[in-house]
This record gives structure tokens, C-alpha cells and sequence, in this order.
């Protein structure tokens, strides 16, 4: 990945959680995220790497043993998923709602035009977008 003056190999956006297993049931079989990598024991944490085929861009979450409360932003800070066809959108959608996970109405409300969002167990939000991002 070439940026204006350095070079990078990854991008990873990492954070805590305390819903640890629900938030690895919703990314995983609620989203169908592919599991990168696990690892335990390192300075007291433990966490899932989570990739989508291909990308070097993965989602990173970790729980720590003295506790990792990590509150939800905003409701408009979100992490949006470009999918272009529109039977995959409410086929995940459909198997979020069953796991208990419905729609909820986005802050800003060009997301509704064409996306579902979703709140994740720490009430972070997903978007899945009908369109792509070339």
C-alpha cells in the first residue's frame, strides 16, 4: 500500500472489549468475517484477528484480565461495509436480526439510503452499504 511518503504493509483497527465471545459470535457467524489469528497471554491480553479474503485490512479485538470497557463513540462513527449485491446485504442482516442484532436507524441518514446498520454487542455500529468503492 503506497501512501504519499511511507509505505505500509496492513492496516489493522484494534480495540477492546468486554463482550469478548459476543463480539466474536457477531463478527464471525453474525457478519461471517474470516478468523485471521487468536493469541492469548501476551502482557495480559487476548484477541481475535478477523480479515476478509484477500484485504490487507483486518479488525482486531482484545480483552484484557484487569478488564477492557471500551464505550461506544458516537452514533455516527461507524465501520461500513461496501457490498454490491443487495441479497448478500439482507441475507446477513436477516441472520443478525435472528442472533438479536436488528437495525437500527443511522444518525446520518444517507446510510438508510442504500445500507442496513447494525449496533454490535458493545453498541458499536456496522453499516452494510448496497454500492461500491472503487
Amino acid at each position: 500500500m503506497k501512501f504519499n511518503d511511507f509505505n505500509a504493509a496492513q492496516v489493522r483497527i484494534a480495540r477492546p472489549t468486554d463482550q469478548f465471545e459476543a463480539v466474536i459470535d457477531f463478527y464471525k457467524n453474525g457478519l461471517g468475517l474470516i478468523e485471521i489469528e487468536r493469541f492469548k497471554g501476551n502482557r495480559g491480553y487476548e484477541g481475535i484477528i478477523f480479515g476478509l479474503p484477500d484485504v490487507n485490512y483486518h479488525l482486531e479485538f482484545t480483552r484484557h484480565v484487569d478488564g477492557s470497557p471500551c464505550p461506544a463513540p458516537t452514533k455516527d462513527n461507524l465501520l461500513v461495509f461496501y457490498i454490491t449485491d443487495q441479497k448478500e446485504i439482507h441475507r446477513v442482516a436477516n441472520r443478525l436480526n435472528e442472533m438479536g442484532y436488528g437495525e437500527v436507524e443511522p444518525e446520518n441518514k444517507y446510510w438508510k439510503e442504500k445500507g442496513v446498520t447494525i449496533e454490535d454487542p458493545d453498541g458499536w455500529r456496522v453499516v452494510l452499504m448496497n454500492r461500491s468503492y472503487e
